[in-house]
């Protein structure tokens, strides 16, 4: 006997976006409204069935039960698989799936370890989709923190180990402009983008994975802007070190269809030294996060209409007296104006960050000034 879904909450957790998007994509067109919530749907040789609006109808349940049913037998699959179908149909679902488990079963620690890098490789994309740098202090980026708790996680699934991650929900295409045919429609769904970034960025880590076993040196450096940075690089080799394979598949939403409805990226256990190399160069060239640094203020530089002040520090970085610049708000810049009046030893923190020759202290701050009769603490 064929299982049916029967739970009211399950079957509530299908929207009527993915009703209509799977439909759609399975050859149904809407022919007219039935009622004021839903609408007539046809198609060439299959059955006619009526999709609502809207899931605030008293029987939506039902509705959805009887339409998993059509959808199942035209398709000859079960009830599980359509549903499954179903309640993906309108996210971009992400599929990491471990070798070496025939029975769908790792370590503890070792699964442990898979989901936390699942996390950390969509926060490292979300970072650099908003802006692609070397290392990011990813918990100090709001909008990509933001994006990630959107991220569901799936159903465990059979076979091997997979870890299956559910992009917030990715909305049908608008035309608001007559001009437009649907193939001119702009991709604009933030969802979307952001996901397309992270198959990106895998993609752009898989090449310069092959760029550097074939000679070249600056294949890592040349895919920044791409997304690759030393988060992405760290969280793909914690994940695939204790595998031979890890494969990271993606199904696109069907409310917005892509030319290729399937893409799939290996990594293997070979390329987990080539990626910790990576993130090793890119943390240091990218920003030193919470630096300290001890020296004087040099230059002070504000204008009267200013709040903000941009001061160089002399300041000692590995070894040596460097320039650093840094821009201060008006109490820090006060702050500022009064060491370097008492020709005065600060200390100052901030990200420092090398562009070039120069040196930036980036969100900087003064936190201690020290006078010249005091020893440095």
């Amino acid at each position: 006997m064929k299982a049916s879904i029967q739970d009211r909450d399950a079957l509530l957790a299908v929207s009527p976006v993915a009703l209509s998007a799977y439909a759609r994509a399975e050859g149904w067109s809407k022919a007219e409204p039935f009622g004021d919530f839903s609408d007539i749907y046809v198609a060439g040789g299959l059955p006619e069935i009526i999709l609502p609006r809207t899931e605030n109808l008293s029987d939506y349940a039902d509705v959805v039960s009887t339409l998993i049913g059509i959808f199942a037998r035209v398709a000859g699959v079960d009830e599980l698989t359509l549903y499954r179908d179903l309640v993906t149909a309108d996210r971009d679902v992400i599929r990491m799936r471990a070798a070496d488990s025939d029975d769908g079963t790792v370590s503890m620690n070792e699964g442990v370890d898979f989901v936390r890098g699942a996390g950390d490789i969509v926060l490292a994309a979300a970072c650099s989709y908003y802006k692609p740098q070397p290392l990011f202090r990813a918990g100090a980026n709001k909008e990509a923190r933001a994006y990630l708790r959107q991220m569901r996680l799936g159903q465990t699934e059979h076979g091997s180990y997979v870890v299956t991650l559910l992009s917030p929900v990715v909305p049908p295409p608008m035309q608001l402009t007559l001009d437009l045919s649907p193939e001119e429609l702009p991709d604009d769904a933030e969802e979307r983008r952001i996901t397309r970034h992270l198959a990106g960025s895998l993609k752009a880590a898989r090449r310069a994975i092959e760029g550097t076993v074939g000679g070249e040196s600056d294949a890592f450096a040349e895919v920044v802007d791409k997304g690759v940075s030393a988060n992405l690089c760290e969280a793909l080799d914690r994940m695939i070190m204790p595998f031979s394979t890890m494969d990271v598949s993606f199904v696109w939403a069907r409310t917005r269809p892509m030319p290729k409805a399937r893409e799939v990226i290996r990594f293997s256990n070979d390329d987990a030294p080539i990626l910790r190399e990576a993130a090793r160069a890119f943390r240091k060239r990218g920003p030193r996060h919470d630096e300290s640094l001890v020296g004087f203020v040099n230059i002070l530089n504000r204008t009267e209409d200013q709040e903000e002040g941009k001061i160089r520090l002399k300041a000692e970085i590995d070894g040596q007296m460097h320039a650093v610049n840094a821009v201060l708000d008006q109490s820090e810049y006060a702050r500022a104006i009064q060491a370097h009046a008492e020709q005065a030893t600060v200390i100052a923190e901030g990200d420092l960050e090398r562009v070039g020759q120069r040196w930036n202290l980036r969100n900087a701050r003064i936190k201690t000034i020290i006078a010249n009769d005091e020893p440095p603490p």
